[in-house]
Parts: structure tokens; sequence; C-alpha cells
């Protein structure tokens, strides 16, 4: 069944095109990736087909079954209406059934009213929705949002999102088919657990999908084609990011040869244009015409546009920091309890933990903004640190891309020797002349986070923080940013929810594990997951250390790999087709149960057998992941 067909369709802002005569189709079942620059129109794309924007040119149209559901970077909510009645704003009975039952038990068990919650069992069970009871726990419980009393306006941006996240997924389970999921950046301020659980979920749910994301993990995963927005067109490319990046390279490749051929027929056309026109005759005015073809093709600009940098960094001394019998507290949110560490030259640091652990309490400390209960914490001399926040840009102001540079320093030393001008600067983080002048405030989200990192970088910082970097980085971005930062000589600190993206970059980790207990683990963040998925596993492997104030021993060398043998690949292909078994059974029980005429007693013969379908799902999808990694 198509979803959605578009036909030729262009967006513009001002005399800034998006894209132009784009044409694409969604059918049902398909999980798409959008890519592109930052400022090239993903957003707007994604909003006009929620309904939210409209098209200059050209025929959208959308299926009249179809349900558009839209999760945004920036969520809209009631903000003076709790968490709650947010969640369940959808208008539909069981929406109202389960915001009813679940607003009862959210009060003190003192002033709940026996018969308010029979009558909301009643109603549940008469609606038939204690599964999608179920699933309603299970998002909450998973995105970590407890306090359904608490008014949106309170929580912070990432409880927000979260917040919106569940409300998304809540409102598509209330719409039992044809829905197209839009979401764009879902995973901006969710952990790692959340992240894996939500790939989980959407390949889970029977769901056609079209998002925009940063995190090529969960894009692989999840993502079955790609579409990339680039010079105002849009290129599909089958299959995973490795396959993408393979086929746009060969397309590139090919565009610059056609223009090449393009070239050389052009000046032996021109030649003959600028003949005298009596030289030409009315037969010849087809080749006039077509001669206007060739000028567009041979003038045409394949530009792969790069950030490459050569950094002049600044000296880096033989101290750098160095962090001894650290405590800190908040009331009784322990941060740090007598936290020791040497920070050495090069030094390529991750740190990952949950929401609230007290990952950027901890940079603020290194950085002196904040002050440790006790304990010393001394900076080298020589260091310059460079600070990469999720806060973003500081302007008391608004004014243009190049004055705000051009404050910074007229111009940015290299490696080699020379310096660039600002506005070259600004060229080379993809800002060109003619956007140099445009005013902050117009700039997208994106484009205001590379021009944080270019700030940063314009200093020549030798200690480079970065926290949360690739929240809202397009991919193109991202992609050259890792190879700078691979080759970058100064000492690196990273927190980051993109596993691509630390396992790229770091030598080991900080876990902060919680109540002021930080774990030195030697290894990568998917070496990390893999261990603790292994951990009661292997027992006799010893733990991670607690961070002291000795020097930090060189990595240990990676275990082993455990041979995979016959009995092992028979029980993943078994368990391949048990999974699929049960994921039938699962849909087949669903479908069953949402009949009207069904006996109560059914119901919840069904509903308990959809309880054990889940659980033996779980245990069958953990164990194949074990044996997966084994076979990878």
């Amino acid at each position: 069944m198509h979803y959605v067909s578009a036909e030729k369709i262009s967006k513009s802002y001002g005399i800034k095109q998006l894209f132009e005569d784009i044409t694409f189709h969604i059918s049902e079942g398909d999980k798409i990736a959008l890519i592109a620059r930052n400022g090239t129109g993903k957003s707007t794309l994604l909003k006009i087909l929620a309904g939210k924007d409209t098209v200059e040119e050209g025929t959208l149209w959308v299926h009249k079954d179809v349900t558009v559901a839209l999760f945004e970077q920036d969520p809209q909510f009631e903000e003076e209406l709790s968490v709650l009645d947010n969640i369940f704003h959808y208008k539909h009975p069981v929406s109202e059934a389960l915001r009813k039952y679940e607003k009862i038990l959210a009060l003190p068990e003192q002033d709940q009213d026996p018969n308010e919650l029979t009558d909301a069992l009643s109603r549940i069970d008469e609606l038939g929705a204690w599964v999608f009871e179920a699933k309603v726990k299970e998002i909450l419980g998973k995105l970590n949002i407890h306090d359904l009393t608490q008014k949106v306006k309170l929580l912070s941006g990432g409880q927000r999102k979260r917040v919106a996240l569940a409300q998304t997924l809540i409102d598509i389970g209330f719409e039992h088919k044809h829905v197209l999921l839009i979401m764009d950046e879902p995973t901006n301020h969710l952990d790692v657990e959340m992240v894996e659980w939500l790939e989980h979920y959407l390949n889970q749910e029977n769901v056609t999908l079209l998002m925009v994301t940063h995190d090529r993990y969960f894009l692989e995963d999840v993502c079955e084609e790609i579409w990339e927005i680039d010079d105002n067109k849009i290129y599909t490319y089958r299959g995973d990011y490795a396959n993408y990046l393979e086929k746009k390279a060969a397309r590139i490749e090919n565009s610059i040869a056609n223009i090449d051929k393009a070239k050389n027929l052009y000046r032996k056309e021109l030649e003959w244009m600028r003949k005298q026109p009596k030289a030409r005759t009315t037969k010849s005015r087809s080749r006039e015409d077509n001669f206007y073809d060739i000028e567009k093709r041979a003038k045409q600009k394949i530009v792969d546009v790069q950030v490459k940098l050569e950094v002049k960094m600044n000296r880096l001394g033989g101290k750098v920091a160095e962090m001894k019998k650290v405590y800190k507290s908040y009331g009784d949110k322990v941060i740090l309890k007598g936290f020791d560490y040497t920070f050495k030259k090069g030094e390529r640091v991750g740190i990952i933990g949950k929401n609230g652990a007290g990952k950027s309490t901890f940079l603020q400390l290194l950085q002196g903004e904040a002050m440790a209960d006790s304990g010393k914490i001394n900076i080298g001399d020589t260091v310059v640190f460079g600070n990469f926040s999720q806060q973003g840009l500081e302007i008391k102001e608004d004014m243009r891309l190049i004055e705000y540079v051009k404050n910074i320093a007229e111009n940015f030393p290299l490696a080699g020797g020379g310096t660039l001008s600002a506005s070259l600067f600004l060229t080379l983080f993809l800002f060109p002349p003619e956007q140099q002048y445009t005013y902050i405030s117009k700039l997208s989200g994106g484009e205001k986070k590379r021009l944080q990192l270019l700030t940063i970088l314009f200093k020549n910082p030798n200690f480079l923080i970065l926290d949360e970097p690739t929240n809202d980085l397009d991919l193109p971005t991202l992609s050259v940013l890792e190879n700078f930062l691979s080759e970058y000589q100064g000492c690196l600190l990273i927190v980051s929810h993109d596993r691509y993206f630390m396992d790229r970059l770091v030598d080991h980790l900080f876990v902060f594990e919680g109540n002021g207990e930080v774990t030195d683990y030697p290894g990568n963040y998917s070496e990390y997951r893999i261990a603790q998925r292994n951990k009661d596993k292997e027992p006799e492997k010893q733990p991670a250390q607690i961070v002291q104030q000795a020097p930090v021993a060189a990595p240990a060398q990676a275990a082993e790999k455990k041979k995979f043998s016959f009995k092992d690949k028979r029980e993943f292909d078994l368990l391949a087709k048990d999974i699929a078994s049960l994921e039938e059974e699962k849909a087949a029980t669903t479908l069953k149960m949402a009949a009207p005429a069904l006996p109560y007693d059914e119901l919840l013969k069904m509903g308990k057998r959809i309880t054990e379908i889940t659980t033996l799902l779980e245990n069958k999808e953990l164990r194949w992941l074990e044996l997966s990694e084994y076979i990878s």
C-alpha cells in the first residue's frame, strides 16, 4: 500500500533553495533514514509530510487512511498540564481509560478511592486494554518517566524529549494500522540503554518509519533505505550506511566524469555559437537550444564539501591535569567519592553513565567551573581547554556570522604555517560567503552547533572537552569531525551517547556507576557493553578497578574470543526460528484479543500468554544477540 507520493515538489526560504523538483514514494513497511547537511531542509521536509508546512510547487499526496505521527526536535506541550495529561492527550476511549487508571495509581495509596479504581479497572476490562496498558508501562519505564503528576513546564530539556517520545510511541499504539511515524533525531538526550531499547522497539513494532538521525548504529539497526538531500535533489540508496557511503562516492565520481565530457563538448559548441549570426540557419535552431543544455551541465559544480582542518595546537607541557582525592556531593547525592586520576598527553577518555550520574559536574570540576567539597585539582600552566557544551552558543545580542567570528580573532593560525581569514575559516565549516552575513538567529539548530564547534577550534585548545557533541550535527560534518579528532594530538574527553562516535575515538572509559563510584574500563564502548552482557557468565573475569591515585596501567590484552562451536551455531539457527515463530504467535494473539465479542476468561488467558511470549522473546533475543557478537 502506498502511504505517500511526492511529485516534483520544491521548497525555499527567501533566496535559499532547500530542495527542487524532488520525487519520492513511501510504502507500507518502509524504514527510511534521511541524511543531509544542516540547513538543507531535512526538518522542513518532515514538517511538510506531517502537514505542518506546505510545498511551493509540485504535488504531495498522503493516503486518506494513513495517520502521520511527527516526533519533533523541539516538542510542543500544554505547559500547565501534567506529564500524564500531556502523554494521554489523544482522544480515544482506551487513552481516556488508561489516563484515569494511571492518575489514580499516581496518588498516595491512602488517597486512592476504591470505587474509582474499581470503575477504572472495569473500563479497561471492557475495552480489552490490558495488553496496551502493559505496553504503556514498558514505554514509561524504559524512558525513565515515573513522576506523572509533575507539570511539563518544570521539566529539563532531556526530560521533555523523553516525555515527547513516550507521547508519540503511545499515540501510534491507538492507531492499529496505517501509521507513518516521522522522527527527527529521536536519540538525542537518551542514554545508551534507552537507545538500544528504542532500536528493539521499532524493529518489533510493525511501523512505517521516516527519520533523521546522526546515530549510525541506530540507523544501521533500524533502517533499510537511506535518502540523501544534496544539491537541492534527493538520492535513494537501498542498504546500510556503509553501502550508502560507497554508492555516494561512485555517484559523485560518475557525475564528475559526465561534467568533464560536457565541458569538452561545451568548448566546441561555444566556438560555433560565437560565429556571426549569418553563419547560422534556421535549421541550426535546435542545435542552439541544445547548446544551453550543454552549458548548464558543463557549469555544474559537484560540491562534496567537508570540514578539513590543520589546527595549530597550543603547546601542551608535561603536566596536564591531576585530581587527588576529590569529593563532591549535592545534598544526599554523591557525585565523586575520593576520585584520583592523572591525565597524560594525548589521552582519549570517554565518559558514560546514566543521566544524572554526575558526568557534567565532573567536567565543570575539571575546568574550575564548580568547586570540589574536598581534595585537589591541579591543572598544568600550558593547558587551554576547549569546551563544547550542551548549552550551545552564548550571544548577548543577535549578530551576523562573520561579525561573531571576527570578534574572536581576525585570522586562524595553521599547523603548517600561515593563517586563514575568518571568512575562509567559515567557508571550511560549510558556511559559504553568501551565508556569512546571515544573522545567527536565522540558523538551524545544527548550523548553530557547527558554529559553536568552529568558535572552540578557532581558539586552538590543547584539551578538548566534548559534552554530547553529536547532538544536532549532520552526518557529513560528524564524519569529518571524527577524522579530525582521530588525528588530534591534544587530550580528549568525550561525554556522548553516540556509540559509533565513542568507538572510533576513545581508548578507555570512565563509567559513572552512581553513588560517587567511577570505574576505569580499558576499552571502547562496544567492548564495554559486551563485557557487561557476559559479566554473569564469566565470573572468573576480574572486574575493572575503581580509579585510584596511581597512574592507570596500560590496557590489558583483549580477552581471547570464545570459539563459535557447532552447538552454538545450531542454537543460533534455532533461536532465529523460535523468535520468528513467537513473533507470529504474538501478532495473531493480539489480533484475536481485539475481537469485540471475546469472552472475558478467554481475554485473560490470551493476556497471560502475551506476557509469557514477551518474556520468552526478550530472553531468546538477548541470547541471539550474545551469539551474534561472537559471529561478528
